[in-house]
């Protein structure tokens, strides 16, 4: 099986605001490191929260994600 990665932005009522979904864990953890980064603490402090998750299909990736392979 091929483990997905998937970096999700995701504001305070849980809409995903951006995301990202590789198959490379390296590029996965670096793009983690900047998603958390890129929230400011105003973001932080109302909820926001940068999420690294992984799955086993692309069937599993949200739509709406940019998916490199």
């Amino acid at each position: 099986m091929k483990t997905i990665w998937v970096n999700e932005q995701i504001d305070p009522s849980g809409i995903i605001y951006s995301c990202i979904a590789s198959c490379n864990e390296n590029e996965a953890k670096e793009c983690h490191t900047s998603f958390q980064q890129n929230l400011t603490p105003a973001q932080k402090a109302a909820g926001w929260i940068a999420r690294l998750r992984t799955v086993e299909s692309w069937d599993l990736v949200p739509a709406n994600a940019l998916k490199l392979d």
